[in-house]
């Protein structure tokens, strides 16, 4: 896997059946593998944390960007997806 091939994709709101499911195959679509899940629901509030492998896109980054914003948009939730080098720079101490 190259440099900068890898993102994070974010998930937060309210937990409800299907959302790894929906989330997974927008990804599956637009030839992107899931590198690493984490997700949690507390008290019914849902969250999730992907790394994905961005080596071998079927279509443009801001795409995907634009199709897992509209899902969040239909299912109720704040999806967004960050590029690696970007998350990280956002979180150095």
């Amino acid at each position: 896997m190259k440099n900068g091939s890898k993102a994070v994709v974010t998930v937060l709101g309210y937990d409800r059946k299907g959302i790894i499911a929906r989330v997974s195959n927008v990804l599956y679509e637009r030839g992107i593998n899931i590198l690493d899940i984490s997700q949690t629901i507390v008290d019914g509030f849902f969250n999730m944390v992907m790394v994905v492998d961005l080596s071998e896109p079927t279509c443009p980054f801001d795409e995907l960007q634009d199709a897992l914003a509209a899902l969040g948009q239909e299912l109720g939730l704040q999806i967004r997806i960050q590029k690696n080098e970007i998350f990280e720079a956002m979180h150095q101490i």
